[in-house]
């Protein structure tokens, strides 16, 4: 059993200059407003992508080992393969991944995504029952919908820009989590900013134990006083817990990004808009709305880089793979991969209801198999009423460049930051 093909040192430092370089660089766990602008100017996942193609047309559609002295660390170059990495966690390909757990460990020390065995399954377990990863509507739901509407029916026509949105968002967030005492607690949620900035550098910073601290102790006396209709009620005020609700918030925050990006797609996507219109008009929690959410991160994942490491030694295709390979998932090269998918670049919400999305292995916005997103129906229905709110009775324009549209290819990098509009009544 021969090792697995090699990129040449060269080949390797085109992918740390043009795939890993941009993806840290806007940062991987709190996103870097300046630096995302600039990204967005380079249409940088536009030369990531075309970096992965070619190294596949090069190599073949195998695991591709690159050369960095001190870690065995390779490219998943398959849709097939990415099946069947996420389909294999959490054993042989532990979430637990030796970057992720340097970088989140900084707010979520017992978060279940860095957790090993057999305390993930149980952490696993309780975040799946908690936030009803089975059922299609949390039972919470009217009370979700209450307090998000509440908050952006406030919104009243005139520019919108990130500044305006983020905070409007946030006070939403955090009534759905702990409940209405929490609505304007921004200094948890700002301390949860900081510890995520920190976390960008992974193991290059120490740990901040003193914020650390002050943040799960903030989350804990929230926790204390959450009533029954938020997500935090009745459970208890430790360590476990609040290192879970931290991943929460860290989740809300790429829904917020994917939230803003969505309206900016029906703001100038007419068709779509009239369909989602008619889903509102409909009944509650419109599927097609959800679907306009699913495309959005489809075309700009917010988890552009998925992490795995394997557990033992494996035998894949006649390759060995040896114990604690880390194994990287480009999630752009597979959601904006044209030589395979007719709507690589455009906005086509109907491919998560007709079928399209199940038939393709690699188009994962929230991750897919054992270790999928357990709050993946939560974050849609969240998001869902959010933009039914926004866009029920008023039209958005696009007052920011790259202005997205139907019939020509869409950005490949799409700043949330910069993206700015106008709501008319």
């Amino acid at each position: 059993m021969s090792g697995l093909p090699r990129a040449s040192v060269a080949e390797t430092a085109k992918v740390f200059a043009g795939v890993v370089g941009p993806t840290l660089a806007g940062g991987v766990i709190k996103r870097r407003p300046r630096v995302m602008s600039a990204l967005e100017k380079m249409q940088a996942d536009a030369s990531a992508v075309r970096v992965m193609q070619r190294l596949r047309g090069r190599h073949g559609e195998g695991l591709l080992r690159l050369a960095v002295p001190g870690r065995s660390f390779a490219l998943v170059l398959s849709p097939e393969d990415v099946g069947r990495v996420l389909a294999g966690s959490p054993e042989p390909f532990t979430p637990a991944n030796l970057e992720k757990r340097a970088a989140l460990s900084q707010f979520q020390p017992h978060g279940v995504l860095i957790s090993r065995e057999p305390e993930r399954a149980r952490r696993r377990e309780w975040n799946e029952r908690v936030l009803e990863t089975d059922r299609p509507t949390h039972h919470l739901a009217p009370s979700v919908e209450a307090k998000v509407a509440e908050e952006f029916a406030a919104l009243g026509p005139g520019p919108l820009d990130w500044d305006a949105f983020a905070p409007v968002f946030w006070r939403a967030v955090r009534r759905v989590v702990f409940g209405d005492h929490a609505r304007d607690d921004h200094v948890t949620t700002d301390l949860l900013g900081k510890l995520r900035l920190a976390g960008n550098w992974a193991y290059l910073l120490p740990r901040r134990r003193a914020s650390r601290e002050e943040f799960l102790g903030r989350v804990r006396s929230l926790l204390a006083q959450a009533p029954p209709d938020s997500l935090a009620g009745s459970l208890s005020a430790d360590d476990d817990v609040a290192s879970q609700i931290g991943h929460w918030l860290f989740a809300f925050d790429a829904a917020a990004m994917v939230a803003f990006r969505t309206l900016g797609l029906l703001a100038t996507h007419p068709a779509q808009r009239q369909k989602a219109r008619q889903d509102i008009a409909a009944g509650p929690d419109p599927d097609y709305l959800r679907a306009c959410v699913l495309d959005t991160i489809r075309l700009w994942p917010t988890t552009p880089a998925i992490l795995r490491d394997t557990t033992r030694d494996l035998d894949w295709d006649g390759h060995r793979v040896p114990s604690g390979t880390g194994l990287l998932i480009f999630t752009p090269l597979f959601h904006r991969d044209d030589s395979r998918l007719p709507f690589a670049h455009s906005f086509v919400p109907e491919i998560w209801l007709d079928g399209r999305a199940r038939k393709e292995p690699a188009l994962v916005p929230f991750s897919a198999g054992p270790g999928e997103c357990p709050a993946r129906n939560l974050v849609l229905f969240t998001t869902s009423v959010m933009l039914s709110t926004l866009i029920r009775d008023r039209d958005y324009t696009v007052d920011s460049t790259p202005r997205p549209a139907p019939g020509r290819p869409l950005p490949a990098t799409f700043d949330n930051f910069s993206l700015r509009l106008t709501a008319h009544p």
